[in-house]
C-alpha cells in the first residue's frame, strides 16, 4: 500500500468512527475521471409517495470536451437526464437527447430548476442522511461510479453564492410519469 492509499484508509476510517459527529450533509470528496472533477453529488430528500426524483452536481471539466451520456441509479426503474424549459410562466421538464454537452476547461452545474439528473421510478423514498449509488457515463471520461447524499429540504447546497432560485413553479412536460420531485410539488408527465 502506498502511503497515499494508508492515509485515505485511516481517513476513512476516523470518519467511520466517528459516525454521527460528522454532519451527514458535509459534501463528499469529489471523484476524478480524468479531466472531470464530479463534485457535491447531492439529491433532495423526497415525500414516501414520490414516484420521481432528482440528482444534482458540479462537473468541473479542466480538459477537452466531453458529453455526458446516460446515468444509472438501483434506486429508480428509470434514469435519465433532464433540463427544465419555460413555457410561459410555466417551467417544464424536457429529457434531454443526445446527453449533455461538458465544455472543456469549464464548470456545468446540473442544479434545481436546470439540467438534473432524473430517478423515475423509485424503489424507495429518499431520506435525508442517506446515500445512495448513482453511475455517469461519458463520451470519452467512460463510466464513473458515484454517491450522492440525499439531503432535506432548506439543507441543499448552494451552488451559486449570492443567486437566488425560485422553485415556486409547476413542473410539467411530455412523460407518461405523474412524480413529485421531492420538493412537494408534483410534476405532471405525459408522453
Amino acid at each position: 500500500m502506498s502511503a497515499k492509499s494508508v492515509r485515505l484508509a485511516a481517513a476513512a476510517l476516523c470518519a467511520l468512527l466517528a459516525g454521527p459527529a460528522l454532519a451527514a450533509t458535509d459534501p463528499l470528496p469529489p471523484v476524478k475521471a480524468g479531466p472531470l472533477s464530479l463534485e457535491v453529488v447531492w439529491a433532495r430528500a423526497t415525500a414516501s409517495s414520490a414516484k420521481a426524483g432528482a440528482a444534482y452536481l458540479t462537473i468541473v471539466n479542466g480538459g477537452a470536451d466531453d458529453r455526458l451520456t446516460t446515468a444509472a441509479s438501483p434506486v429508480a426503474e428509470t434514469v435519465e437526464l433532464h433540463t427544465h424549459i419555460m413555457d410561459g410562466s410555466v417551467a417544464r421538464m424536457r429529457k434531454v437527447e443526445g446527453g449533455i454537452e461538458i465544455p472543456g476547461d469549464a464548470e456545468l452545474v446540473l442544479e434545481p430548476g436546470g439540467l438534473h439528473v432524473m430517478l423515475i421510478g423509485l424503489k424507495q423514498p429518499l431520506k435525508p442522511g442517506e446515500t445512495f449509488p448513482l453511475t455517469l457515463t461519458f463520451e470519452k471520461a467512460g463510466a464513473v461510479g458515484l454517491t450522492a447524499q440525499v439531503r432535506a429540504p432548506g439543507d441543499e447546497p448552494d451552488a451559486h453564492a449570492g443567486h437566488d432560485h425560485d422553485h415556486d413553479h409547476e413542473h410539467g412536460d411530455d412523460h407518461d410519469h405523474d412524480h413529485d420531485h421531492g420538493d412537494g410539488k408534483a410534476a405532471d408527465h405525459h408522453h
